[in-house]
């Protein structure tokens, strides 16, 4: 929270506006699309940041309910889930479409 007026005019400035990058870079998307693409993947970000080292709450919510497994076990069993988000990211980065299916069938988009 210190450091946001420092940094916002930087990006703002190589940015050339809020969503000015994502629209110029050839995304294809209109302002209401990028919105729900760019909220839906930081919800993912943000799963894979409670489930990864140091601090994994959702690892330690399992690690409570079986207490005979040691940490380190509990944390080398979400490493293959770690792996396929890491993939399912790349591919909603790569293909927005998917992302954004279902909410325009929805009529959300």
């Amino acid at each position: 929270l210190l450091v946001i007026p420092f940094f916002w005019p930087v990006l703002m400035e190589l940015n050339g506006g809020l969503y000015q990058g994502a629209e110029g870079a050839g995304f294809g998307m209109s302002t209401e699309d990028l919105k729900i693409w760019f909220g839906i993947l930081a919800l993912i970000v943000v799963e894979l940041g409670l489930i990864t080292p140091p601090v994994g709450m959702n690892v330690f919510v399992i690690s409570a309910m079986a207490r005979d497994v040691p940490m380190i076990e509990t944390f080398k069993g979400v490493a293959p889930f770690f792996g396929a988000e890491m993939v399912r990211v790349a591919v909603l980065v790569a293909f927005p479409a998917l992302t954004l299916w279902l909410p325009q069938v929805l009529g959300a988009g």
